[in-house]
């Protein structure tokens, strides 16, 4: 029987869940019919490279693809072959069975030279490439820069800094990224109806947790659950498997330590060892939890793109319980628990650490300046009660309008994926009389959010997150630096953008635009979209 990531594997590129930035490219060369004459495919293991290439060597070899279509059929003789592994047109070497140089003459080289057997291209996949010799790449390195019309060539590894700068320099770079967790979870619980398991999403999240962005992961552990479990899976079926944590106390734990309830956290901690949870699991879950915290206050765009998912309504408790804690608190109570987590290990009691650590956080006072403390109780617009004015009239503070900001960006992600890259580089101003300003540094921005659908959605998630109706205000800045980084300074997600629903093109620039400006914008907006202009 074969096992779930082997049969589930993805054929077409619609079956992939994850590296849209791949797939949408790789689309577009399909049906322009611009196929490179080499690719290299880099990243982590276990997050789709061979098979993209695969699908890839099916799509340009498939008998019934139309013109414009990107798709392979997966009925033709080409895609059955290929999928099966019997055709002579594609081959797929190991590179680390295949190092020397006489392999690469015979298996590459001399193949190079026949035309395809039976379909348009004969496609070579190099699996870990960066295996190779040095002489086996000195031989490749003329092939791939000249190769004939009808060779195309997929380098993969996961090892890109082994690979000579040569070869690369010759081949079209792509750049895989292990997965997120929403993603993981969308292809596990396509694995689920398909089998008709029933399990309950938690553990899928739990599952794509545990696997760390890699797939291949997430699928061999879901195998091991459905062979203990069967057709119907229990939370105590998968603790089996996956070391047990509780996301959900994490953040009660972190509301006990931001209140200072020494009592509540500790007989948390000791709840959770009665209930079977893994200590050890727990607190590596809550150093993840907590550094996510600590890049969100740093910035908003360092913790969508460098930490890990876990789920919408996870992530708003999480935004919710970093309410209160300074980047100096959070820093300390990070320190606290990593120091915690390697003294479990040699513990002859193993919660004792974590309690230890917990009396210190609890016992330090927090000290806030009095003038922040008389604005937090005074103007915070943020509280449970409806926004307003203060009552001197004067524009509320920034950071008041900014600390539930990226809530609103998680919300509106789900909505419409593109309009929280704009407004991830846009920047609040002041609450003032239930309006909320934001300030954008191009007209393309602005003209975008002030559309009354868009506008509609936003004022609708502010509603949701401030807990009042409150009106949009759009006003341009040019003064707002957006091009290599957001307002404190960090990189801006904008440079990485994924298609993925109703997008925001910067590919059609005005033809009549005649002004230096206009030039000036539309440039500034390639860099921030990634975009390029094409005829």
């Amino acid at each position: 029987m074969a096992t779930l990531y082997r049969k589930y594997r993805s054929q077409k590129f619609s079956e992939f869940f994850g590296q849209n930035h791949v797939k949408i490219t790789l689309q577009n060369e399909i049906m322009a019919d611009k196929v490179a004459h080499a690719y290299l495919f880099c990243g982590p293991r276990a997050v789709g490279k061979t098979s993209f290439a695969r699908v890839l060597a099916k799509a340009i070899n498939c008998l019934n693809r139309r013109e414009g279509e990107f798709e392979p059929c997966n009925k033709c003789d080409a895609c059955t072959e290929i999928t099966g592994g019997r055709s002579l047109d594609v081959l797929e070497i190991d590179a680390a069975s295949h190092t020397g140089v006489d392999n690469v003459r015979d298996n590459i080289i001399a193949s190079t030279r026949v035309s395809p057997v039976r379909y348009k291209y004969k496609v070579f996949i190099i699996d870990e490439v960066h295996m190779l010799s040095i002489s086996a790449f000195n031989a490749l390195l003329k092939i791939i820069e000249e190769p004939p019309e009808f060779v195309v060539f997929i380098l993969c590894t996961t090892e890109v800094h082994k690979v000579p700068a040569t070869i690369i320099s010759r081949c079209q770079r792509f750049d895989f990224r292990r997965i997120s967790v929403n993603d993981i979870v969308g292809k596990l619980s396509h694995i689920v109806k398909k089998e008709e398991i029933k399990i309950n999403k938690k553990i899928l999240e739990a599952i794509a947790r545990q696997s760390e962005g890699h797939m291949r992961d997430a699928e061999s552990l879901l195998g091991q659950i459905v062979s203990i479990g069967g057709r119907e899976i229990t939370q105590e079926e998968a603790d089996l498997v996956i070391p047990r944590s509780d996301t959900g106390e994490i953040i009660n734990l972190i509301n006990y330590i931001a209140k200072k309830d020494c009592a509540g956290a500790i007989g948390l901690i000791n709840n959770l060892i009665d209930n079977g949870i893994d200590l050890k699991t727990f607190v590596t879950d809550l150093i993840e939890i907590l550094r996510k915290i600590m890049l969100g206050k740093v910035s908003a765009n360092l913790a969508a793109n460098f930490s890990l998912e876990f789920g919408e309504s996870l992530e708003i408790k999480i935004n919710e319980a970093s309410g209160d804690l300074s980047l100096a608190r959070i820093l300390e109570i990070l320190e606290a628990f990593i120091a915690a987590r390697i003294k479990i290990k040699d513990s002859f009691i193993s919660q004792l650490p974590v309690e230890i650590a917990l009396v210190e956080l609890c016992a330090k006072s927090e000290i806030i300046p009095p003038a922040k403390a008389a604005i937090k109780t005074i103007n915070n617009p943020l509280s449970s009660s409806p926004p307003s004015p203060s009552a001197t009239g004067e524009e509320m503070p920034k950071d008041l309008v900014n600390s539930k900001w990226s809530e609103v960006l998680t919300k509106i992600k789900k909505y419409n994926h593109s309009l929280s890259l704009i407004l991830r580089v846009c920047e609040p101003r002041e609450l003032d009389n239930k309006c909320l300003t934001l300030a954008f540094k191009y007209k393309f921005h602005k003209d975008r959010v002030s559309e009354p659908k868009i506008r509609a959605l936003v004022e609708k998630v502010l509603s949701e997150v401030y807990n009042n109706n409150l009106t949009l205000v759009s006003v341009i800045d040019e003064n707002i630096e957006v091009n290599n980084g957001d307002k404190n300074g960090q990189p801006t997600s904008a440079g990485r953008v994924e298609p993925v629903g109703e997008e925001v093109s910067a590919n059609n620039p005005d033809e009549n635009a005649k002004s230096n400006g206009e030039v000036n914008m539309i440039d500034n907006l390639l860099k921030t979209f990634g975009g390029k202009i094409v005829k």
